[in-house]
């Protein structure tokens, strides 16, 4: 069925090279006035004035976008959605003088969410996902990159990855599996008997292996942190999943600097998420590479960290910025991607067309999707949303607010009631 999406205050297509923009080219955000976007299926076929498509398809199903702001469906390309309970007895911690490290070696933070999933079934956790994963629906994310690793032993990383393709088959949203067997060195590898490298070796000889066999995962990932891996352990995990065909993502440099950056660079890593630590070293290795820097202010925003990605340096450097939400239960447990857009102008400093850029096509690119999502433009999957604002620069004004009217995701209504026909 073509359906035309008509009567748009603005459209934002985005339009573009089908890659990662870098630098500069952040600043070019195309916005049309008195356009319309003709949908076939499920991918977009024209984009154009408003009178002259609804001339030439008199056919097609009109969708009235009442005045409204439409754009790609926003790219979430950092999320933790497969958990259990919140952890928000950490926050008080926090605000008590308590680390992240320290409330880590009390058996807190990621070793808490893995206690508890290890307890938990695969339908009860597949039950508190899916209401999880449609909030971040309801705010205008079409395509959500997912991962494991609160598991950490072969049958609950197995389970959880399992969850995510559940989810993918119920769920009109665009799902990326990732697997994060190594976010941390479970408590039961870390005093005698068993040892780290055991845990390791476990990774790369049985957790890897099973996950590439039942093509539950795109990608895997790493947490490269002084406490967790070193930068030599990471290579070691992260060359045995290329060898298993799986593409590579690693946390770097969040809490410290580690090189984790310049590592990504080096094995070539789809993206490198976090870098509030980052070297000025890897803030040139990331502008002299493809891979993608996934920032994540949300967090750092919730941990009370005064410092924050060096956003400004990684573009005026020439590096490909994305933006996503780290939604996880203990330290961004947010939904709201148009609230990263805020924090994104209000604590990185980025202009409204650098931060929506990084929301939808550099999003796509960090999951490996930019030839497929990201844009509104002929060819590319018609991965839409529509927002109750007049102006572009109203989605990161409006800080916290629900604006999202509606989503659709390869032509499908993924979220909002009716929208006038």
């Amino acid at each position: 069925m073509k359906q035309l999406f008509s009567n748009a205050t603005q459209v934002v297509t985005c339009a573009g090279p089908a890659r990662a923009r870098r630098g500069t080219e952040c600043q070019a955000l195309e916005i049309l006035s008195g356009a319309a976007v003709l949908v076939d299926g499920a991918r977009i076929v024209a984009v154009g004035p408003n009178e002259a498509l609804c001339a030439a398809h008199p056919d097609a199903h009109v969708v009235d976008c009442g005045g409204r702001v439409l754009l790609p469906g926003l790219v979430d390309s950092h999320t933790h959605g497969i958990f259990g309970k919140a952890r928000f007895e950490e926050q008080e911690l926090r605000a008590a003088g308590v680390g992240y490290m320290e409330i880590a070696r009390r058996g807190g933070g990621i070793h808490s969410s893995v206690r508890d999933l290890r307890a938990r079934s695969e339908d009860d956790l597949f039950a508190l996902a899916l209401p999880r994963l449609t909030r971040l629906a309801a705010h205008g994310t079409t395509t959500i990159e997912v991962k494991s690793g609160y598991g950490l032993t072969l049958d609950d990383e197995l389970k959880s990855l399992r969850v995510i393709r559940r989810l993918q088959q119920v769920l009109p949203l665009r799902l990326v599996p990732t697997f994060l067997g190594a976010h941390e060195i479970p408590l039961e590898y870390r005093a005698a008997p068993r040892t780290r490298q055991e845990y390791i070796a476990l990774l790369v000889d049985e957790m890897l292996p099973r996950v590439a066999a039942e093509g539950l995962a795109t990608f895997a990932d790493i947490f490269c942190e002084p406490g967790v891996y070193t930068p030599d352990e990471s290579r070691l995990i992260l060359g045995a999943a290329r060898r298993h065909g799986l593409k590579i993502k690693l946390h770097a440099d969040e809490l410290e600097t580690s090189g984790a950056a310049e590592l990504a660079v080096e094995l070539g890593a789809t993206s490198a998420d976090h870098l509030a630590a980052i070297s000025d070293a890897g803030i040139r290795a990331l502008a002299s590479a493809g891979t993608v820097a996934t920032l994540l202010p949300g967090t750092m925003l919730f941990l009370g960290r005064e410092r924050q990605a060096p956003a400004r340096a990684l573009l005026d450097a020439g590096a490909a910025v994305a933006l996503a939400t780290d939604f996880n239960p203990g330290t961004s447990p947010t939904v709201n991607f148009p609230l990263i857009l805020t924090l994104a102008i209000s604590q990185l400093h980025l202009s409204v067309s650098e931060a929506v850029l990084a929301s939808t096509v550099n999003g796509a690119a960090a999951v490996g999707l930019a030839a497929e999502t990201g844009q509104l433009a002929p060819g590319f999957s018609a991965d839409l949303a529509l927002f109750d604002i007049e102006d572009v620069r109203e989605l990161p004004y409006w800080y916290g607010d629900q604006r999202c009217h509606a989503t659709w995701v390869r032509g499908v209504k993924a979220h909002g009631a009716g929208v006038g026909a």
